[in-house]
């Protein structure tokens, strides 16, 4: 292994920095060559690689998103478009790729494994929907994001005795919302995984005004949706002023918390120890504080498996 390029594909997430540095510092202090590629597959695609040393990737452990930024690209989903990125690699001399990414970021990684390179990838996505490991990079941050927001929220709405909706986003994927509900002391939380009952919402809400609650805090996932009309029909039958926020692109943005930069360090390290041991179609995970690697296959098919317990904590504690 002489060469190691990294890139970060699909949606930014804090603790990306934080990965590339371990990636670029732990290969350098193996003595092998570090290519950056900007823009993710696309700019594998356009040849945007350049060498990274260690000046590269100082001071950015604590910032969000990505130095080397990201983007979509419609081209790497075409076979012409992979066997273009391939001959990319082979013409800078890449022995080695390092894909920091969410699910499709992985299944492009897979396919370019397939056509003769090493790849190993890394879950970077604030989603944590990846169910071969327990945490996904920028999940821990994204929660404190949508804690402070709810922080502040409930200052305006005890004021004004009003309901508050709040969505975050998670894609089909109710983590955010759960783990955030839990922690913020939400009166209710509206996941894909359980759905809801619109009257059960409601009842919840006017029980929790009888008790003498000043607000009530709903957190809704985004594949639930429909946060705002939500909010028009709760205050048509509860008589409550209503109000829903949508907290959108907010929650991938900030400094990495310190779980974030502790993941993205450890797993950046098994990153390129993985392709040094010459393993290839591999994918970093963490499970029971152990840092794994397991075949991108074989991680792609594992079935999510919804927390229930969680689920049912979050109801016991809203009461």
């Amino acid at each position: 292994m002489k060469t190691i390029a990294v890139l970060t594909s699909g949606g930014d997430a804090p603790g990306m920095n934080a990965a590339i540095r371990a990636v670029v510092r732990t290969s350098l202090d193996k003595g092998i060559k570090v290519m950056g590629i900007k823009r993710g597959y696309s700019g594998l695609i356009n040849g945007e690689l350049f060498e990274m040393k260690r000046q590269d990737v100082s001071d950015i452990i604590q910032r969000g998103g990505t130095v080397l930024r990201t983007a979509r690209c419609a081209e790497f989903l075409t076979e012409e478009g992979r066997k273009k990125a391939a001959g990319v690699l082979k013409v800078f001399g890449v022995d080695g790729l390092v894909v920091i990414g969410g699910n499709g970021s992985f299944m492009g990684a897979q396919k370019l494994s397939k056509l003769g390179i090493s790849t190993v990838g890394i879950p970077g996505t604030i989603d944590n929907d990846l169910p071969y490991t327990e945490y996904t990079l920028g999940f821990d941050t994204t929660l404190n994001t949508v804690l402070d927001a709810i922080n502040k929220l409930r200052d305006t709405s005890t004021s004004h005795e009003r309901v508050s909706i709040v969505e975050v986003m998670g894609r089909d994927c109710g983590d955010i919302a759960l783990y955030s509900g839990i922690a913020g002391g939400a009166e209710s939380v509206i996941i894909p995984e359980k759905g809801y009952d619109f009257d059960e919402l409601c009842k919840t809400i006017l029980e929790g005004k009888l008790k003498g609650k000043m607000h009530s805090l709903i957190l809704v996932a985004e594949g639930i949706g429909g946060s705002m009309e939500l909010a028009k029909q709760v205050e048509s039958v509860t008589g409550i002023e209503t109000r829903a926020t949508i907290l959108g692109h907010i929650q991938r943005g900030g400094s990495p918390s310190a779980f974030d930069r502790m993941l993205a360090s450890r797993m950046g390290v098994r990153a390129v120890e993985v392709l040094i041991e010459g393993k290839t179609s591999r994918v970093i995970g963490i499970r029971e504080n152990k840092i794994t690697d397991d075949d991108i296959d074989e991680a792609l098919a594992v079935p999510r498996k919804f927390d229930e317990r969680l689920y049912e904590i979050s109801e016991i504690l809203s009461r």
